[in-house]
């Protein structure tokens, strides 16, 4: 059986959907993964254009709120990945284990349309760590990085 994990964040627009799909990309078997927010507000473009360069695509993807999972769905743990989404997630009954990792939105960051790829980027790659040494924390074999030249 595999254990469910929702990625949780503001605007469901970035960070909570970067980390949905490094998490189906390395752990499909072990980890059903989902991402909610707060206030969801659409996958920014630049999301799927920093997931796309290292080979993600996140077309089977979406926006969606944490209402649409709360009292309905059980999920062993629950990962917030903001100050926001830490303090106002609501309390899932059943709740395995409630993780928090903070990043920051790169959605957020203003500056020219390369400065911003580059913030979206840097945080897409901080996620990336991070959920490989989860996995690899919790016994999962993974795989190569996206976009790593395969043998």
């Amino acid at each position: 059986m595999t254990a469910r994990v929702l990625f949780v964040c503001t605007g469901n627009s970035a960070r909570s959907q970067m980390a949905e799909a490094f998490v189906r990309h390395y752990a499909e078997d072990a980890f059903e993964a989902h991402s909610a927010g707060l206030e969801p507000k659409g996958i920014h473009p630049l999301t799927v254009r920093a997931m796309q360069e290292i080979g993600l695509d996140l077309s089977g993807q979406s926006s969606k709120s944490v209402l649409d999972y709360l009292g309905k769905v059980h999920f062993g743990y629950i990962v917030t990945l903001c100050a926001d989404a830490e303090e106002r997630c609501p309390i899932f009954p059943g709740l395995g284990q409630r993780l928090h990792w903070a990043f920051d939105d790169p959605a957020a960051f203003e500056g020219t349309h390369e400065a911003r790829l580059d913030k979206f980027r840097q945080v897409r790659n901080q996620i990336d760590g991070q959920i490989r040494a989860w996995l690899e924390g919790q016994g999962v074999p993974i795989g190569p990085k996206p976009g790593a030249a395969q043998a």
